[in-house]
C-alpha cells in the first residue's frame, strides 16, 4: 500500500515524518520501501548517513517514480510491500503521479492559519490527481505543535483542520521537538534515540494509527 506524504508548503516535516514511519516499519518486519519525490533529496541524504553508520534495519530508498508506479501496480509487492513516498510542490508532475498511485494521503500541518489555508489549497490538488471511483484515505495531523499548553494557536488550528471536508484529522499530534531535527542528522529514528522520550512516544502513536 502506498501512503503520499505531503502539503504545499515546505517545512512542515513530512520528510522527518516519512523518514520515522519508514524505520517504524522496518523495526515491525514490514517489508517496506520509501520513495524520495522532493527535489532537495533530503531522505536519500538521511538513508546514506544510515547506511554508513551501520544502523540496522537498512531503509530501502529511491527518488525514481517510475519504480514507484511498477511496486504499486505489482500485485505481489502491492500485497506485502508497505510504500512511503515524500512528495514536494516544487516537483508537481512527480507529487500528482505519487497522489493518483496512492492509497492514502497523509498531511502534516502546522498550527497557523496560514497553514489550514495551505492545506485548503493542496486538498483541492490531491482531488483531482484521484480517482473518484477508488478515492483514497486523506488524513491530516498537527505537525510542530506548541510545546506550551498557553498558547492557543495548535488548538485553533486543530479545531480548523477538523472542520475541512473531505480530510479526517487524526488525534495525534508531533511537538517542536530537538530530536526531530536530530533525527536527519544522525541517520536514526526518534524512537531508536531515545526510545522512552517523548517524541517516541508521540511518533509510535502516529504509526500505530495509520498501521494498525
Amino acid at each position: 500500500m502506498l501512503t503520499v506524504i505531503g502539503n504545499l508548503k515546505g517545512g512542515t516535516g513530512k520528510s522527518t515524518v516519512a523518514f520515522n514511519l519508514a524505520v517504524w516499519l522496518a523495526h515491525d518486519n514490514t517489508d517496506v520501501h520509501l520513495f524520495d519525490l522532493d527535489p532537495q533529496e533530503t531522505l536519500m541524504d538521511t538513508a546514506e548517513i544510515r547506511e554508513e553508520d551501520g544502523y540496522e534495519p537498512v531503509i530501502e530508498i529511491s527518488n525514481d517514480v517510475d519504480e514507484l508506479e511498477m511496486l504499486v501496480n505489482s500485485k505481489g509487492s502491492k500485497n506485502t510491500t508497505q510504500l512511503v513516498a515524500d512528495v514536494s510542490a516544487t516537483n508537481m508532475p512527480h507529487l500528482e503521479k505519487a497522489i493518483s498511485l496512492a492509497r492514502r494521503v497523509l498531511i502534516p500541518v502546522q498550527p497557523s492559519q496560514a497553514d489550514i489555508w495551505s492545506t485548503q489549497r493542496f486538498l483541492k490538488i490531491v482531488l483531482s490527481c484521484m480517482d473518484k471511483e477508488n478515492r483514497p484515505e486523506i488524513l491530516a495531523f498537527i505537525n510542530r505543535a506548541d510545546t506550551h499548553p498557553g498558547i492557543r494557536e495548535t488548538g485553533e488550528a486543530e479545531e480548523a483542520l477538523q472542520m475541512l471536508p473531505n480530510i479526517e484529522a487524526l488525534d495525534a499530534r508531533l511537538y517542536t521537538r530537538t530530536a526531530f531535527r536530530r533525527s536527519f542528522s544522525e541517520g536514526l529514528a526518534v524512537f531508536e534515540q531515545d526510545p522512552m522520550g517523548k517524541a517516541a512516544r508521540e511518533m509510535k502513536k502516529l504509526a500505530k494509527l495509520l498501521y494498525k
